[in-house]
């Protein structure tokens, strides 16, 4: 069943001539959706609904707002099973994944209603006699927005949850190939009571993307996407003043040790390189093994990699479904004959499988015989690929690590404690992982790099209040 979508502006549903359509990727006969394409003019009428409609929304007490959030939660978990499915047939991971991401959206929603209330201020001691000093969180005004498609409700929402809790509005422009998933997330705001004007949603190209940052009325934007495009929207942002927090790019190590358990380690870079379509910015895009459990540890991987079941997202027994698009699936092929140029070997996978319905069905590939030099490990691929990288021990293992213009999420896989302790306090990454995948975190901590993967404050958990809220100090004379 396919879906005219509209841009959602001032608590309006404005529609347009059908510009861009998005097909399942298990299925390419299934038309999920279509949309219009939305100008500058959109971009500014939807600014202009976000910034009469903030003031009013700051000035509600933040009980009011968080009921309005915990509402919209109730609303998601109730309708995860239907919503689950939109989102496999649009996306294309499972069924199963597509549950939990849109629960996972819930509950980040949940939890920002309860950060409403927690926005504490500090009173101090002034060092002048007869003054006091006071501190406040406030809200930034409207709040520009710019999510992927990977996680097509997920990041969303632990970007709009915060924006709406301390008191902000939001213009929303989602990825192109994702637009029902978020639809769906706007009707359940709306259904939950959130006035108009303050979540817009507007399908725009990239290239008309950047008025949130050009124009005066957006205090700040948050991104996820490509280093390349984080970066110019970096530098834009410096140009208009505008506070800017940026997640982009990733090329995630996992180091297995000599020590580490052989089924364990296997089980953590199967579902740290291959689940989800490998198509996570905190995939374990490249393995560094040391020498003693170099060969076991491929020959237990390549053999598990290749018994993944690959098939229609709606299929319950798939394991991995298809990459998201063509262009997707391209990219991917184009680096699996890069690496193998370079001197690679393909120990499993790559190909294109044949499935009852035409997609974009990819087997998991495995890439062996690496050095750290080559293409494939140090730039994104962003599919179900995984490359590994001989090292001799410990040391040689972390400097590879290491050896990145990124630095997201980083793992290792040891039953030794200094080893552990050792990587923990010595790796260039914003997340560490011990003894478990370097996809997968939590919605009420911190999440956020180093180097070219990040800028600016973290995102999710307690820190979201850093980027969202700007600290008020009063003094007052008694």
């Amino acid at each position: 069943m396919s879906r005219l979508l509209p841009h959602r502006i001032g608590g309006e549903r404005i529609a347009g001539p059908a510009a861009a359509e998005r097909r399942n990727p298990s299925d390419l006969s299934d038309l999920v959706a279509t949309t219009p394409e939305g100008d500058a003019a959109l971009i500014d009428r939807a600014i202009a609904a976000a910034a009469a409609a903030q003031p009013g929304w700051a000035a509600r007490s933040p009980e009011a707002r968080g009921d309005i959030l915990d509402r919209a939660a109730a609303l998601l978990i109730e309708r995860a099973d239907d919503l689950g499915v939109l989102l496999a047939r649009e996306e294309g991971k499972t069924c199963a994944e597509g549950r939990a991401e849109v629960v996972r959206a819930a509950r980040i929603f949940r939890y920002f209603g309860g950060e409403a209330l927690r926005l504490h201020g500090r009173s101090l001691a002034s060092v002048r006699p007869g003054l006091e000093v006071s501190t406040r969180q406030e809200p930034l005004g409207v709040v520009g927005l710019i999510t992927p498609w990977n996680f097509p409700i997920a990041i969303p929402a632990w970007k709009t949850a915060p924006a709406l809790a301390f008191g902000n509005a939001v213009v929303l422009k989602p990825a192109g190939i994702t637009p029902a998933i978020i639809s769906a997330m706007a009707d359940a705001l709306e259904d939950a009571g959130l006035p108009p004007g303050l979540f817009n949603l507007v399908f725009t190209p990239g290239s008309v993307a950047g008025r949130l940052v050009e124009d005066s009325r957006v205090a700040a934007l948050s991104f996820t996407g490509s280093t390349g495009v984080g970066r110019r929207l970096a530098v834009a942002a410096a140009e208009h003043g505008k506070r800017v927090q940026l997640e982009m790019g990733g090329k995630n190590p996992l180091v297995v040790l000599d020590d580490a358990d052989l089924d364990r380690a296997v089980a953590i870079a199967l579902d740290g390189a291959f689940f989800g379509s490998g198509q996570r910015c905190t995939a374990s895009s490249r393995l560094i093994v040391t020498d003693g459990i170099h060969d076991r540890f491929v020959a237990a991987l390549t053999e598990a990699a290749a018994r993944l079941r690959v098939g229609h997202a709606l299929d319950p027994d798939t394991q991995i479904g298809p990459v998201a698009s063509e262009e997707q699936r391209d990219t991917i092929e184009a680096y699996l004959s890069i690496a193998v140029e370079q001197g690679g070997r393909i120990a499993c996978g790559g190909e294109r499988l044949r499935r009852p319905t035409e997609g974009y069905f990819l087997a998991p590939a495995l890439i062996t015989g690496t050095t750290a030099e080559m293409r494939v490990n140090r730039e994104e691929i962003f599919g179900p690929v995984a490359s590994v990288v001989r090292v001799a021990d410990f040391d040689e293992a972390l400097a590879v690590a290491n050896g990145s213009a990124f630095g997201l999420s980083a793992g290792i896989v040891t039953t030794s404690l200094a080893h552990a302790g050792a990587f923990r306090a010595r790796a260039q990454a914003g997340m560490v992982m011990v003894n478990a995948p370097t996809a997968g975190v939590d919605y009420h901590v911190p999440f956020g790099g180093t180097k070219a993967s990040s800028m600016g404050p973290r995102e999710q958990g307690f820190a979201a209040q850093d980027f969202y809220t700007r600290t008020k100090t009063a003094y007052v004379n008694a």
